[in-house]
């Protein structure tokens, strides 16, 4: 179970000190989806990365299976099972698409079937990928669904992705959502979504709506999700609610 107490974090500007995620606590039970989502620039990322480690809050805890994990590194969190996709994943040159994912699976070389379902799950043909490097030949699209892949390859206790579904074509999309909802029932594996899609929000256990670095609404999908799209005053989304209205960029 992961668990936010009153986590903030800001950052030093020319004249005072910018809030970017503001005293902001929420549990996730385990082998439950949470879907995080809201405008563009409220903090959705800065919190997905205070998860990981990538930045340590300026105040509050976070708690993972009971453990204080705020002070623990990202490889720290990485052997507790904690596992991170970015929104623009790193390339490898020189490495192919079966080493990273012998990689991530521990180090113990993979079997050809394991890693052509692995990738078969996030939409790329086996044949056509198993043996390429992970350098600029890639799509930003295409080197999204391996690190996804990478983190499915992992016996994770709590996986974040980012926008998972940036750069992405339909159909792959469709074979994604569906890899999403399996690792969550059948691994009993935690997930944390980041995004605006409609259909990934619809995988959702529970729901926050971020803005302005503050959790907005939070609450179970069939609660939350239908006050995204109701219309209010100017036809601003309920995503804006408590926010004066105003959704920022």
């Amino acid at each position: 179970m992961l668990t936010l107490k009153n986590i903030s974090f800001h950052v030093e500007g020319e004249d005072k000190k910018l809030e970017i995620v503001d005293d902001v606590s929420l549990t996730l039970e385990d082998g439950k989806i949470l879907v995080i989502t809201g405008p563009n620039g409220g903090g959705k990322s800065t919190l997905a990365r205070l998860i990981m480690g990538i930045e340590k809050p300026t105040s509050g805890q976070i708690l993972f299976n009971g453990r204080d994990i705020t002070g623990l590194s990202i490889s720290e969190r990485a052997k507790l099972g904690i596992g991170y996709a970015f929104q623009q994943p790193p390339r490898f040159k020189g490495m192919t698409v079966r080493e990273l994912l012998t990689l991530a699976h521990g180090g113990n070389r993979m079997a050809e079937c394991d890693c052509c379902s692995l990738l078969s799950k996030v939409g790329l043909c086996a044949r056509d990928y198993i043996d390429r490097e992970v350098d600029a030949s890639l799509s930003g699209g295409e080197v999204k669904r391996i690190e996804i892949a990478t983190l499915m390859a992992r016996n994770l206790k709590l996986a974040i992705y980012d926008e998972p579904e940036a750069g992405i074509d339909l159909w792959s999309f469709s074979k994604l959502v569906e890899s999403f909802r399996v690792i969550s029932r059948q691994h009993n594996e935690s997930v944390i979504l980041i995004s605006h899609q409609e259909r990934i929000m619809q995988l959702a256990d529970e729901m926050v709506i971020v803005s302005g670095g503050k959790i907005r609404e939070q609450g179970s999908r069939e609660e939350i999700f239908p006050k995204l799209f109701r219309e209010v005053g100017s036809g601003e989304p309920a995503c804006c609610m408590g926010n004066g209205g105003n959704c920022h960029e």
